[in-house]
């Protein structure tokens, strides 16, 4: 079996940093190799530093689309989910 999705559920939850490296790296790997990578996580910073579009959803429904940049910077993003004084690692 050749699958073309992957998903993901909480892969960052409750691990150390260096693990959160070693998932980030076989996620790369799996997105190098033409596998779609399907994440959901409460772990904000960690899974949008690897990915190239993410959604939040609130109450079930779409609240913004994009990538790392234009969620972070959406005003109803940071008002109702990430808070004012989240950043992303640069």
């Amino acid at each position: 079996i050749e699958p073309r999705y992957m998903l993901l559920d909480e892969p960052f939850a409750g691990i150390d940093p260096r693990t959160v490296e070693d998932i980030q790296a076989i996620i790369a790997a799996l997105r190098e190799k033409g596998l779609g990578v399907l994440i959901t996580d409460h772990n904000v910073r960690e899974t949008l530093e690897i990915t190239d579009r993410s959604y939040i959803i609130v109450d079930g429904e779409i609240l913004t689309a994009g990538d790392a940049q234009t969620l972070t910077a959406d005003a109803r993003v940071r008002r109702i989910y990430l808070g004012d004084k989240f950043q992303l690692d640069q």
